[in-house]
């Protein structure tokens, strides 16, 4: 009997599991650390722990502290959703010393799946096909070398251990080889503390699929279709969906059906993901890469087209049930996607953002896995995924349509995330044909132009700044006091950004400008409808909603028919020569996080370009580097946490002798 479940995580995922276990009457239990004493997950659940301190390594990565909250609150079973403990071999075990369930497959499975060259052994030996290649603990840098030419070029040097693209390597020539593996030993000591290589032939335009299991305890084991997972960036998801646009159906079948008999291979308990490398031209050629353990980020679009609750399904097991359904019960219908929403800004190489989320926006109708709201405080300590926004179609191009919708309407205001960037991979032609690889992101990511808020955006929140600061008066230029001059009144000014926007007029007949000369004038009228706005522009009318987040319109989202729209005022614009001069002296932090080093002494001299710091943040290092010459002045230490634009260092310009 479980009646209390901890879950082990934070975020949207705690959120998520929290859903079900609701629908089902159990107790839901919550850990929180510092940072998160106020966060989503803990307001949802019926009982929250604190565990510790902010990082996670002193709150969420500590076994004994879950096990004690899980005996505190009385919870016979964890969930530990994916990350932190999930594919951990000593917490599943931990929670069997204890005599509390975990809800996840044995820790034996855990720990031979965890490292690549046993699970590759592992499925080999129940005939899963692998990329062809060699590997066995223990191999010398001369075996590996020996071995290349015969599994053929280009070769993949992988670490055994760990993952996330470290210590992977790709060589063209049999050349290269002794210095790859010598980089390769290094990077997967230092990430993993294991630098046990081996080497497989690297696969023309692969393509990311991987396929949902579920076994339960009696011996039972299915699939729920696969996921193409290909649109990736530095081996980090962004978009996914479900079923593959590359799969036919007798492909799928072989495909599941090898998922399942990798699971078996290491008597598999719960829900977990086989991932498998696809040649795209070949896609009946398809490799087992490695398994997941856990629950995967991307499981809702399995649940939106086989109508499954896979959480539902793992706590079935959890209880030593029998899986309630069979493979035949197993049907795809429709097509789902899903966007993952990272703090990240993408016209700046994709840097972590932060800080304090003033008003999330989202859209109706489709599925929203949040694990924020307004208020939320985006920390550098966490993994930098703020929601999943999913929706489904009859067929992958009404998914499409929808996602770009559900996007457009999708608002984290107050922090700069990534869904204009989603955005733009959905009208990508190779990805609007579902002709996936890779590198396929990567390869169209330096093309990316952020959009420009529409004319009619700006106008309509212009129209709005007027009709809602003098809400006892008419919406009328004349009737603002700042408006009034001898002779006639002055147009009213607001500027978004760094766009003037202009109004003349009343609101009946107003005359709105755009930009500074750059676009033509329209003409716009505006009446309150409920409570929306009914903006007119150049004789088309549209329903226009405002949210004002700061006093006086400093940052306010406007919601009408091309979406949702943040919008920042500014009461001045830098001029360009400013510009070129801001940070040629200071270094500031680009994104809330971490000090790692210093790569100079404190009074050093630079020349432009050297390093002078690196900062870290969400799993990604930055490195600031001097944009002049002259000697260093640290003004933040290694170890520090520092938030974005903090000062961080100043570079003092060396002085021209010749000058007097």
């Amino acid at each position: 009997m479980i009646d209390t479940v901890l879950v082990a995580n934070r975020g949207e995922i705690a959120c998520r599991v929290i859903r079900t276990l609701k629908e089902q009457c159990i107790t839901s239990v919550a850990v929180y650390s510092d940072a998160d004493a106020d966060a989503p997950h803990v307001r949802d659940a019926d009982i929250a722990i604190h565990i510790g301190p902010a990082p996670a390594r002193e709150s969420y990565l500590v076994i004994e502290k879950i096990i004690d909250a899980a005996k505190r609150s009385g919870a016979q079973a964890i969930h530990p959703g994916y990350g932190f403990l999930s594919e951990n071999a000593e917490f599943a075990q931990a929670c069997a010393d204890n005599g509390i369930v975990f809800i996840g497959p044995p820790a034996s499975a855990i720990e031979t799946m965890g490292d690549k060259i046993s699970a590759r052994a592992a499925v080999e030996a129940r005939n899963v096909p692998t990329v062809p290649g060699i590997s066995r603990p223990g191999l010398s840098d001369q075996e590996i070398i020996d071995a290349a030419p015969g599994i053929g070029f280009p070769v993949l040097i992988k670490p055994s251990a760990g993952g996330g693209g470290k210590g992977m390597h790709r060589v063209e020539r049999i050349e290269d080889l002794p210095e790859a593996l010598a980089t390769a030993r290094r990077e997967a000591a230092g990430a993993f503390g294991d630098d046990t290589l081996f080497l497989e032939h690297f696969v023309d335009t692969p393509r990311h699929i991987e396929v949902q299991v579920m076994a339960d305890s009696h011996g039972n084991v299915i699939h729920l279709g696969e996921r193409e997972c290909s649109l990736q960036r530095r081996h980090q998801k962004v978009i996914e969906e479900a079923p593959s646009p590359l799969l036919d159906e007798r492909t799928r079948e072989l495909i599941g059906a090898a998922a399942c008999d990798a699971a078996r291979s290491v008597g598999y308990v719960g829900a977990g993901t086989v991932e498998f490398i696809v040649p795209s031209k070949q896609p009946e050629k398809f490799y087992f890469m490695e398994m997941n353990t856990r629950l995967q980020v991307e499981h809702p679009v399995t649940e939106e087209v086989t109508g499954h609750d896979l959480v539902a399904l793992q706590l079935a097991v959890a209880r030593g049930e029998e899986l309630p359904v069979s493979q035949s019960d197993i049907e795809l219908t429709g097509h789902a996607i899903e966007a993952r929403i990272y703090a990240e800004d993408p016209a700046q190489g994709f840097l972590p953002t932060g800080g304090r989320v003033t008003a999330v926006h989202v859209p109706a109708g489709v599925r929203v896995d949040s694990g924020i709201t307004d208020g939320s405080e985006i920390s550098s300590l966490y993994d930098p995924m703020l929601m999943k926004v999913i929706v489904h179609g009859a067929d992958r191009a009404e998914a499409l349509a929808k996602l770009d919708k559900a996007l457009a309407e999708t608002v984290v205001a107050g922090v700069t995330v990534n869904t204009d960037f989603c955005r733009y991979l959905m009208q990508v032609p190779e990805v609007a044909a579902g002709d996936l690889d890779t590198g396929l992101l990567d390869r169209v990511a330096g093309d990316y132009v952020p959009t420009r808020v529409p004319t009619d955006a700006l106008v309509a929140a212009a129209m709005m700044w007027l009709a809602t600061r003098w809400p006892t008066k008419p919406c009328n230029a004349w009737a603002i006091p700042d408006g009034w001059r001898p002779g006639r009144t002055a147009a009213q000014a607001i500027r978004f950004g760094e766009t003037l926007i202009t109004v003349a007029g009343s609101p009946t007949d107003a005359t709105v400008t755009v930009g500074e000369g750059e676009l033509a004038s329209v003409s716009a009228t505006i009446h309150q409808v409920g409570n929306n706005w009914r903006v007119t522009i150049d004789g088309s009318s549209a329903r226009w909603s405002l949210e004002e987040l700061a006093p006086n319109f400093a940052q306010v989202v406007v919601v009408g028919p091309h979406g949702a729209f943040e919008l920042r005022r500014a009461d001045a614009v830098r001029s360009a020569s400013d510009s070129d001069q801001v940070g040629d002296t200071e270094l500031v932090s680009p994104m809330p996080g971490t000090v790692v080093s210093h790569s100079v002494a404190d009074g050093a001299s630079v020349q432009v370009g050297d390093a002078v710091l690196v900062v870290e943040a969400m799993k990604m290092e930055h490195t600031l580097r001097a944009a002049v010459a002259g000697t260093v002045t640290f003004h933040a230490q290694p170890g520090e946490q520092v938030p974005a634009g903090k000062l961080l260092a100043t570079v003092n310009p060396e002085q021209d002798e010749n000058n007097d």
